[in-house]
């Protein structure tokens, strides 16, 4: 099944149940949903080896006669293409500089039945911050040494017998990372490997004890966002 196959299948339960309405013509929600998906494929680029960086803002311009249609739909639409759009963008290994805005608008210049798309991104340089997730918590790695361990003065504090009370330190200079073991008393593992340090490219599993933390290097928005027509 191809990534557009579950666009619509997504869609068709948008529009099920109490939405379920027939349109006997203009525009249809999965066409909407491919349009975004296209727009996302061709303003994706890549900033380094390990990093793509799609629009994050689109807005969406109808008919008159297809946006009062789409109206009618509520939320459910608009809810569902954040999480399609959102599913397009991991499984296509994409990154936003901020939170996914998605806007249907009216335009003049659209004839029923077609859809048009504009989309934009942060300014300027995308920066980058350091993150662990722990437990479905997020940590920030802040300074250029972060010890994390059991002990209440670490900078990343986990609840972990196993742990020793500085256990592990994570080296960031901005750009790349590295993990160190300081001597801890049942050692670290690094994606299911013993080891006493290693470079750390984001969604990096390192284990604790019984704690699994995931160490991932995330997009930062800069400045306001920038339009650009398709």
């Amino acid at each position: 099944m191809g990534l557009l196959d579950s666009f619509e299948k997504g869609l068709e339960r948008a529009v099920n149940g109490a939405f379920a309405k027939t349109f006997r013509s203009g525009i249809q929600p999965v066409e909407i949903a491919s349009a975004l998906r296209r727009e996302a494929d061709i303003k994706a680029a890549v900033v380094s080896r390990d990093r793509i960086i799609a629009p994050n803002s689109y807005v969406v311009r109808l008919s008159a006669d297809d946006l009062e249609r789409m109206h009618g739909l509520g939320g459910a639409l608009t809810e569902e293409l954040h999480a399609l759009m959102n599913a397009h963008a991991k499984a296509q290994g994409y990154s936003f500089s901020g939170p996914v805005s998605i806007v249907l608008e009216a335009d003049e210049k659209v004839a029923t039945g077609t859809v048009r798309v504009n989309s934009g991104t942060a300014e300027g340089r995308v920066s980058w911050q350091a993150v662990v997730d722990v437990d479905g918590r997020r940590h920030s790695i802040t300074k250029a040494r972060s010890v994390i361990g059991r002990g209440s003065d670490a900078d990343i504090t986990i609840a972990d017998a196993g742990s020793s009370r500085k256990h592990v330190e994570i080296l960031w200079d901005g750009e790349r990372a590295m993990m160190r073991d300081l001597g801890s008393t049942n050692g670290t593992k690094v994606n299911g490997t013993k080891v006493r340090e290693a470079p750390l490219p984001t969604d990096t599993t390192i284990t604790i004890g019984r704690t699994d933390l995931v160490f991932r290097v995330v997009p930062v928005a800069a400045d306001r966002p920038s339009g650009a027509n398709r």
